[in-house]
């Protein structure tokens, strides 16, 4: 038996026990003929006292950190106890040691306050992981799932496995595909997600599925994706919309309450698409905070103006409002007090290349009642304070307002609200706010390509009330130009996503369960019948034989964890993560194969092309 304990196991009432420790050397500090080292593994550490007599020992055979060992002795009660760990108030008197493995100076500190870089420690990430903050991590994300796993169950869902060497359909982002050796010239491809197959499974009568299941996707990286990541993917038979929002409602509220010991009994608001985009400049709000847009200048064709604040502004012979698409106006709160320094550096934020605009206008809501403004000469004070109400501000607020094209403002004026919302600390990764957004458009319009595109995948059905309106029209464009007014544009989806502090962290759908509707939706995407036939064939062939009605949701199950930890970078809560160029740089993956493989596979690379 190489340990009787673990290191976090021992208390003040093991006192006297005689144990049997096995772990990592963390720490070693020597004062005079004693030696005190931490001992970790994956549950703590606790403290060993090497006395003097076990002192030669040491100097004949050092250990090292990260040595690994075991050590047998009494436990005792420590004479300065340490109230940061959980073994703080024993040390274990050492009356006998061996060690197991040594090891090379680790290239970074295994401490949370580790000196290594982000690179380092993915080329080790073996040694990385050995860190409690990692370890931490690691711990939540399985805390999560079996919290989701267990909910589940008890709803009467069943995990089913579905294939990874699958058929390439389009789903709106590349696939990773695997040739076949036994199928010259053919290729697997990676699933994007196991949207069909789920599908199937409904039409088989698993009316409740669910899978924790790696998706692929070939697409460019950041902080919050992965060439491979995590689904949380589930499916329901014989329901509505609301079903599917009260079942997963209730999945997020009882791991919250499994995991992070909060009981989440606030109503999950819920607003449309278009009410997100207009109030918040994007679909995934983050409402913990307030800091609404107001627009003062009608925009174009996308969104409904439900107040005509123009006249605000208009005629005052200001170029930078009067030539704009939109001009978008937000209150953010307690900033009046801004110096002009720091109104500048708000200015030279939004004028940064990933912002994009050509400068700010800004409001100072005093609170003597006064307002102050960079364009006082052409505005009176009765227009800004005229401007400034219409924004929600009070005294004390900044209000700022970005102006230009529609799409680049408002997603500018999107991000300076997270900004600034940052700066403020009002993004607390402490707390947790909940939102459905509904009724997305159904199809977006590829002005380049002249066709219209799913907006989230081709097997969304719409509102139930704009099925015959999809079903009676012809939907090809003949006129680029007069693309929205087309009967397609305003049909909206059936479907939902699930918004947690500004992330999507689920999306799904009502699906389309009938053959002639699904076939008019391809068409609408640019397929012909043979096309149809070839990539779905087998989905339209199911749908003959008693698809029931049905819809699911998809959660980021990565994003999820990261966000429950206290962060939003998903690479922190992967074990064995991809850096931002999608390598593994641990691996050295992907790397080139064998030209033996190649030959096998029948593939001549011509990389010169």
């Amino acid at each position: 038996m190489y340990r009787t304990h673990t290191c976090g196991d021992l208390r003040l009432a093991d006192k006297t026990r005689t144990v049997t420790l096995a772990g990592w050397v963390q720490t070693i500090r020597k004062f005079g003929s004693i030696t005190f080292v931490d001992l970790r593994d994956r549950y703590g550490i606790t403290q060993l006292l090497f006395s003097e007599n076990l002192n030669s020992n040491l100097e004949a055979d050092p250990l090292g950190r990260e040595f690994v060992i075991q050590a047998t002795g009494n436990v005792y009660e420590r004479s300065n106890k340490n109230p940061n760990l959980a073994t703080g108030d024993i040390e274990i008197g050492i009356t006998e040691f061996r060690i197991l493995n040594r090891s090379m100076t680790p290239p970074f500190t295994i401490q949370d306050d580790t000196d290594g870089g982000d690179d380092i420690r993915m080329k080790y990430r073996y040694l990385d992981l050995r860190r409690h903050a990692v370890k931490k991590n690691l711990e939540l994300r399985y805390a999560v799932n079996r919290s989701a796993r267990n909910y589940l169950h008890q709803h009467d869902f069943i995990d089913i496995e579905t294939p990874f060497l699958i058929k390439s359909t389009p789903e709106g982002a590349r696939d990773f595909v695997v040739p076949s050796r036994m199928n010259p010239g053919q290729f697997y491809a990676l699933p994007q997600s196991p949207q069909t197959f789920k599908q199937l499974l409904m039409v088989s009568g698993y009316d409740r599925y669910y899978q924790v299941v790696k998706c692929f996707r070939d697409e460019d990286l950041r902080a919050d994706r992965q060439p491979e990541f995590t689904q949380l993917d589930c499916e329901m038979s014989f329901i509505e919309q609301e079903d599917i929002l009260n079942m997963f409602e209730g999945l997020i509220k009882h791991i919250f309450k499994e995991v992070k010991g909060i009981n989440y009994t606030d109503t999950v608001q819920r607003m449309t698409w278009e009410e997100a985009m207009w109030q918040y400049g994007n679909d995934k709000p983050d409402i913990r905070f307030n800091m609404r847009l107001c627009n003062l200048k009608k925009p174009g064709t996308v969104f409904v103006d439900r107040t005509d604040h123009y006249a605000l502004i208009n005629d005052a012979g200001f170029a930078v409002f009067d030539d704009a698409e939109t001009v978008v106006a937000m209150a953010v709160p307690g900033c009046s007090e801004y110096t002009r320094k720091q109104t500048d550096e708000l200015t030279e934020w939004v004028k940064r290349p990933q912002v994009g605009m050509k400068g700010l206008v800004y409001i100072k809501c005093n609170n003597d009642g006064t307002f102050k403004s960079s364009v006082d000469k052409f505005y009176p004070e009765v227009k800004l304070r005229a401007i400034s109400a219409a924004a929600g501000a009070v005294p004390g607020d900044l209000v700022v307002i970005l102006a230009g094209a529609e799409e680049r403002t408002r997603k500018a004026i999107s991000d300076l609200r997270m900004y600034m919302a940052e700066r403020l600390g009002l993004r607390r990764p402490d707390e947790f706010k909940l939102l459905w957004v509904l009724d997305f458009p159904l199809f977006e319009y590829d002005e380049e390509g002249n066709r219209w595109v799913a907006r989230h995948h081709p097997f969304t059905a719409p509102k139930p009330e704009h099925i015959e309106v999809m079903i009676g029209n012809d939907p090809v464009i003949r006129d680029s130009e007069k693309y929205l007014e087309h009967p397609y544009a305003g049909i909206k989806a059936n479907a939902y996503d699930m918004v947690l502090n500004g992330n999507e962290v689920g999306g799904g759908s009502i699906r389309i369960h009938q053959k002639d509707l699904q076939e008019k939706m391809f068409a609408a995407l640019g397929m012909d019948k043979e096309e149809q036939e070839h990539k779905f064939g087998f989905l339209l062939g199911a749908f003959e034989y008693g698809a029931p009605p049905h819809g699911g949701i998809a959660y980021g199950f990565d994003r999820l964890c990261a966000i429950l930890g206290g962060s939003e970078i998903i690479r922190d809560f992967i074990a064995f993560p991809k850096n931002n160029s999608g390598r593994d740089v641990m691996l050295n993956a992907p790397s080139e194969i064998d030209g033996i493989q190649y030959e096998e596979l029948q593939i001549k690379l011509d990389l010169k092309r």
